[in-house]
Order: structure tokens, then sequence, then C-alpha cells
């Protein structure tokens, strides 16, 4: 009976707290008038944190976060933990290390699963990948099977076919640059030549000679250092796309020592989730930091939901595609060791085994954590493209896939009809709202910042503010969260361009929503729901 009691009370404690919370009077952010389509001249420090500030004060297309920080203050909130699924974290980041999730059943370094949970020393998360780094694309894992007859094997044939082709003259294109670049050295006898030195020089090779005009033209607006840079991305891409990515000859799984077919096999890899190499975490450093990298020390950008969450690096995206298998143990993982909150920032059209991903789904919503997903950087309408991507909710639409998936498109900084950013998928259907994915400034590996972009940092964005409403009402569902953070939305009722073909459509036909998230309403909305008021 005495334990009863207990239950009983501490259940009544928590009910008269939340009772006890003050009501938020304040009014949604709505537009109600045009707004202009100038953004405001930003400072270097507000450029590194646009995301968080606000279309109607700053004119620029934030989720109004710094807005929603004056509204808690003073509340009481608890922590969430929010899984980052992705290429590894750099967890010894200076901004990242007070906000990594600490397994604390588990005794770090003794080489034994103290909970019992599959995995040895998981203290901080888990690595699916092992010392994987780079993979096949699943078209060539496919093709590597060998031809079955099926549509899905002539489409990947195809795909293949019309890669690879381009690969290699992207590589030759590379490979000429940079044999132009030496040539240009040599006979300037200037290691960064700028634009004028090019045009003191000529070259009996035309072909040198056509390249040194466009040099000339390239290095009016930036240097001869930042385009080599930039060169040296391309080269690195080209060079991992024939050796690793497209290269059918190239097998990461027996480093792993597992087969991603069987479902049987379940606790393969080790606990180092930054991976065998830090420079290979940096897409998973800089989602992690978008949600929770240190606010306000003048040092990097902003975390969206820094002071309430804790980051959960679970490794299972390696450079290439990921395994659905690897996938959907990842998600089940997280699920299983706490996390409320899950992000999702990858994805691919090929997926053999979706069924495994789809129940790893289910049982997530089954334990209320939501999923946020990026929407892909292909430029595409989702809903027109006959081919799918991987992962989603799509189901047959059943409701049992789709109320705790939420997936996010990419904003551009600019409030005009460049408001969807171009690389951005997008789809009424198949994309549920939009939040900031255009040159994004967070944590990289080895104590650095970057700006990237891609709905990849869309994602996060949103995830952020997802934390944020289930750190301040822990008894809001799953299902709740993602349709607060739909309905609460700022709407937009512009025309805008949308992807690659620059099609301008409104951009109320561009997700479920038609609207763009913030944190603001997003709080608003999900004080009324805590007290009662239906969605």
């Amino acid at each position: 009976m005495k334990f009863k009691s207990i239950l009983l009370t501490s259940a009544l404690a928590l009910f008269l707290a939340s009772c006890g919370a003050k009501k938020i009077t304040a009014t949604p952010l709505a537009i109600t008038a045009p707004l202009t389509e100038k953004k405001a001249d930003l400072t270097d420090a507000a450029e590194k944190r646009w995301s968080h500030l606000d279309l109607f004060k700053d004119t620029v297309p934030g989720m109004s976060v710094d807005r929603v920080y004056d509204l808690l203050k003073d509340r009481k909130s608890t922590k969430v933990i929010v899984a980052v699924v992705d290429s590894g974290v750099d967890i010894e980041h200076p901004e990242l290390k007070d906000v990594v999730w600490t397994n604390t059943k588990e005794i770090a370094g003794n080489g034994i699963d103290d909970d019992k949970n599959g995995y040895i020393d998981d203290v901080h998360g888990w690595n699916f990948l092992g010392d994987i780094e780079h993979e096949n694309l699943e078209y060539v894992r496919i093709l590597k099977k060998g031809d079955d007859g099926s549509e899905t094997y002539k489409r990947a044939k195809a795909e293949y076919d019309n890669e690879i082709q381009q690969a290699q003259a992207g590589k030759q294109q590379m490979d000429f640059i940079l044999k132009a670049d030496k040539a240009f050295q040599d006979k300037t006898g200037k290691q960064n030549y700028t634009a004028d030195d090019l045009k003191k020089v000529t070259f009996d090779d035309a072909q040198l000679g056509q390249i040194k005009a466009r040099f000339e033209q390239i290095f009016a607006r930036t240097s001869r250092e930042d385009f080599m840079k930039r060169i040296a991305g391309g080269v690195e891409h080209y060079d991992n796309q024939l050796k690793y990515n497209l290269n059918k000859e190239y097998d990461a799984r027996k480093i792993l020592g597992d087969n991603a077919d069987d479902w049987n096999s379940k606790t393969y890899g080790n606990n180092n989730v930054i991976g065998p190499v830090k420079d290979g975490a940096k897409h998973g450093t800089h989602v992690a930091g978008i949600i929770a990298q240190a606010r306000n020390n003048n040092v990097g950008g902003d975390g969206v939901a820094t002071p309430v969450v804790e980051i959960m690096a679970v490794r299972a995206v390696p450079d290439g595609d990921e395994y659905d298998k690897d996938v959907a143990l990842a998600i089940r993982y997280a699920v299983d060791n706490g996390a409320k909150v899950i992000n999702g920032s990858f994805g691919k059209y090929y997926s053999p085994h979706s069924q495994w991903v789809y129940d790893a789904l289910k049982y997530a919503g089954e334990k209320d954590v939501l999923v946020v997903f990026a929407a892909g950087n292909e430029g595409i309408n989702l809903d027109a493209d006959k081919s799918e991507r991987y992962p989603n909710d799509d189901k047959n639409t059943l409701e049992e896939y789709t109320n705790n998936v939420l997936t996010i498109g990419a904003l551009n900084e600019v409030y005009s009809d460049a408001l969807v950013a171009p690389f951005s998928n997008f789809g009424k259907t198949k994309v549920d709202v939009f939040s900031p994915g255009m040159r994004i400034y967070a944590t990289v590996p080895n104590n650095g910042y970057e700006f990237l972009q891609g709905t990849s940092m869309a994602s996060p964005n949103a995830a952020g503010v997802a934390a944020l409403v289930r750190a301040y009402y822990p008894k809001l569902s799953a299902s709740e969260v993602k349709q607060i953070i739909m309905k609460s939305g700022v709407a937009i009722t512009i025309d805008v361009k949308a992807g690659e073909e620059a099609v301008t459509l409104p951009f109320t036909d561009l997700s479920r929503s038609g609207k763009i998230v913030n944190a603001y309403n997003a709080i608003i909305l999900a004080d009324k729901v805590s007290r009662g008021e239906k969605l």
C-alpha cells in the first residue's frame, strides 16, 4: 500500500506543478500584411546565427529562437535526450562536450556490458559502422548482387552508368585544373597569383589559354587560395566516388565483419562515436552543434536547444549510402536508451530492407519518440518523382507510420521568391514543414566551425525546436509535438522558386503545412495544448 501511495503522490505533484505554471498569454506571430523582400543588413556575428532571428523584427526568415527564450525565462524544464544518427559526433569539441549524453548504467572502459543492452561500454552512444569510413552507394550494392531481371536492377544499372561517366569526367576536369594551376604558378613565379598576374603571361597551349581567361574572371571575385580550396573539395569528392562510392570491387562491410542482410546479428560495431577519423565526423558534429552548441558565448553559432538537451551520438551514416540495417538498429538503440527526439540528416533512393526501418519508426512511435528527417537535396518534387526517397513514413500512409515522423525542407536566409533553398526537395504530401538550411554556422571536428548547407542542416534546426517543446511540456506526446510544430509555423503566402528548375509555385504547395518552423509560436501552442486545448 505504501508503494502505491507514493506513486499517487508523485503523480499528483507533477499534475499540480504543471497546473501551477503561469499561462503563456503571448500572441502568436503571423503574417497579416505584405513583408519587405529586403533582407536586413546583418553583421558577421548575426549572419552566423540568422536561423535564430525573426522574420517580423529582423526581416530574416529565422525561427524566432531568441524571442522564445525571453518567453521561457524562469520556466522549469526537463532534460531531453536528442539522438544524432549520423556520421559520428566529435564529443570532444569544447562547445559540445558539456552536452553529451552519458549512459550512467555503463562503467566506462571495463569491457563489460554493464547495463546488458547488448553494447559494451556504450558510454556516449554507439558506432554501428565500426572502423568503416567509406561505403558504396546502395544502387552499386544492388548491382554487385547480380542481375535478377527486376525493374530495380535496371534502374540501378542506368543510374550507375550515368554517375560513373559523370564522376570520370569530373575527375578529368579537376586534374586539368590542378595541372593548369601548376603551370600558372610556374609561369608567374607566384604560388598565390592574381588575375593581374595572369594577364601578364601568355601560353601557346590553346587549352591553357582558355582556362587562363576563365581564371582571370574567377580571381577578379575571389582569391586563388580560396578557389583552390574549393577545387580540393571537388578532387576529394570525385576521388571518393571512384575509389569507394561507385567502385563495385570495394567491400567495406568486411571491415566490420557483419552481414548487412542478416537481421539476427545486431551487436556489431564499437563505442567510438567519433569514428576512426575525426574529420569523418564533420557532418554529424555540425548537426549536433545546430541543436546544442553553446549559446551566447560569442564563439561559433548558437544551439537551438542547448540548455535543455543532451546529445546521444549514434554513428550509422558513412561516406556513401547507409545500410537499412544500421539505420533501423540506430533508431532502436536511441529509443531504448532514452532519446525523445531523433535526428536523421541522411537519405537515399534505394532501400532493399525498408521494412526494417519502417518497423523501427513504428517502434519509436510506440515508445513516444519523435523522429525528424531531412527531405533531401536533389531539388525535386518528391510527390511527382517516380522514385521513393528513404527513410520515410509513407508506408501506405498508415497512421501508425506517420504520427511520429517529421520531414523537413530547407529555407534560404532571404524572404523573397528565393525563400526556398534551391537544393531542397519539396512536396505537398512528402514534406511536412520548412526550416533554415542555407549557410548554417556550427561546430565541426577539431574545435572548428563552418558554414554548411542542406536539408541536413534544416532538420536539426527543427529537431531543436521539438526538443524545446518536449523539455518544457514533457507530457505532450511525440504526435502532438509533430502537429504543434507544423500547425504553429508561420504561414507563407508568397510564390517562390522551387527545385533545380526554379519553378514558381505558391509556398503553401511545397509542404503539408505550407509553413516555416517558428519556435516562439510552437511554445505558445504547446502551452495551450498542455492546458487542454485541442490541436
